[in-house]
């Protein structure tokens, strides 16, 4: 078994892509049929990460995310960041 997709709902959306863009995340907009806009990003591994806009019975509460990121925007490490909406996100950075 593997994952394939993760899926946050927010209600501050704009907020929670500028904050999953500044880790790095290729966030696109898009939208599927008559679907809410909404942001995607496809991770080095094939896992599909998207952000949709809540509605009254879809909304992500708490949550854990773990990420390892290979960037230059953080130091190497572990960092305990938190989300627009609360989440807490462990991000590791590698260097490759």
């Amino acid at each position: 078994m593997s994952l394939g997709l993760i899926v946050l709902h927010t209600s501050r959306l704009d907020a929670c892509r500028d904050f999953y863009g500044s880790l790095g995340l290729d966030l696109v907009r898009e939208r599927h049929g008559a679907g809410p806009e909404h942001y995607a990003a496809t991770l080095a591994d094939g896992v599909v990460f998207e952000l949709y806009p809540a509605r009254p019975d879809r909304l992500t509460g708490y949550l854990r995310l773990g990420l390892t990121l290979e960037t230059s925007l953080l130091p190497p490490g572990r960092h305990r960041l938190t989300d627009p909406d609360g989440r807490v996100v462990d991000v590791s950075v590698i260097r490759g």
